[in-house]
C-alpha cells in the first residue's frame, strides 16, 4: 500500500461531506437553524477571535464530546441537529465532519474556505476573552496557582 499523506485524508473526508461557501454558511447562520462550531484550538481563538456565535469544540476533544457513551459527552450536541463546523483553512473541520458523520450526526457540514476564508472575505469576527477554564484571565491564573499551592 502506498503511503498516504494528511491531503490525502482531508480529499477522502471531502468526498463524504457537505462543504459550504461562505455565503452558504452565512445564509444558514442567519437562519439560526444551525449551530455554529469552531475546532481549532482555544488558543488560536484567543489570537484570532472567531465567528460570532459560534461554539468552541476543539478537534481533540470533540469525538469525546459529541459521543453520547462517552464520559465527556455534552449535552449541546445532539444527532439531531444541523452542525456548520470551521478551522482556519478547512482541513481540521473536513476531517471533524467525516468523524461526526461516522459517529451518527447526519446533518453536519464544514465551512470549506475555513476562518481565513471568512476573515479574507471581510466578514464579521468576534474578539474571544476567554478559553473557558483553561484561560479566564491574568487573575483567574494566578488565582488557580495559589489554590493548587496550598492544597
Amino acid at each position: 500500500m502506498a503511503k498516504r499523506n494528511i491531503s490525502d485524508l482531508v480529499n477522502d473526508a471531502k468526498m463524504s461531506i457537505e462543504e459550504l461557501s461562505i455565503q452558504q454558511a452565512k445564509e444558514e447562520i442567519a437562519e439560526g437553524s444551525s449551530i455554529l462550531v469552531d475546532v481549532r484550538d482555544f488558543r488560536e481563538r484567543l489570537l484570532e477571535g472567531g465567528i460570532p456565535g459560534a461554539i468552541s469544540a476543539p478537534r481533540g476533544m470533540l469525538e469525546w464530546w459529541i459521543d453520547s457513551s462517552s464520559p465527556y459527552y455534552r449535552e449541546e450536541f445532539s444527532p439531531d441537529r444541523r452542525y456548520i463546523l470551521y478551522c482556519s483553512l478547512g482541513w481540521r473541520s473536513a476531517l471533524a465532519s467525516a468523524t461526526m458523520k461516522e459517529l451518527g450526526y447526519e446533518n453536519v457540514a464544514h465551512i470549506e474556505a475555513g476562518f481565513t476564508g471568512w476573515v479574507d472575505a471581510g466578514e464579521a469576527v468576534e474578539e474571544v476573552t476567554s478559553g473557558g477554564k483553561w484561560f479566564n484571565s491574568n487573575q483567574d491564573v494566578a488565582d488557580s496557582i495559589i489554590s493548587h499551592k496550598r492544597d
